[in-house]
């Protein structure tokens, strides 16, 4: 048996044992993610996986709605902005402490501006983790 072949065999070994271990339940998946923006005065979602969709309450505050409920409101989620106009804005993804909700069905997230005002943003990634 040539070297290549032992190289293909193990890797198939490696890939059957990682499919037995890491299912859809694992919690190191995010059990939500959405790539959207406020582009042309409407939201713009570019990929999601469980997002049923993603609304702009005002400038720069934005909720996402799951396709799936998540079990309860004590999940995490991570996100960030990118601001693709000038390369000298800084935008921030982040929650207030009282003012944006987060329940099982939705979570509320705002983009500011590095001076700290609610700002619209063309591109946000949020990924949720439970």
């Amino acid at each position: 048996m040539s070297l290549s072949q032992r190289i293909a065999d193990l890797a198939a070994a490696i890939g059957g044992q990682i499919k037995l271990r890491i299912k859809a339940d694992h919690p190191g998946l995010a059990r939500a993610w959405v790539s959207f923006g406020f582009v042309g005065n409407k939201v713009v979602i570019g990929s999601s996986f469980n997002v049923q969709g993603v609304t702009r309450d005002s400038t720069g505050k934005y909720r996402v709605t799951f396709a799936s409920s998540m079990t309860d409101a004590n999940y995490c989620w991570s996100a960030f902005a990118r601001n693709s106009g000038s390369q000298s804005t800084l935008k921030v993804a982040s929650a207030r402490v009282t003012a944006e909700v987060k329940t099982a069905d939705y979570v509320e997230v705002i983009c500011a501006s590095q001076a700290g005002s609610l700002s619209d943003t063309s591109e946000l990634n949020l990924m949720v983790y439970r």
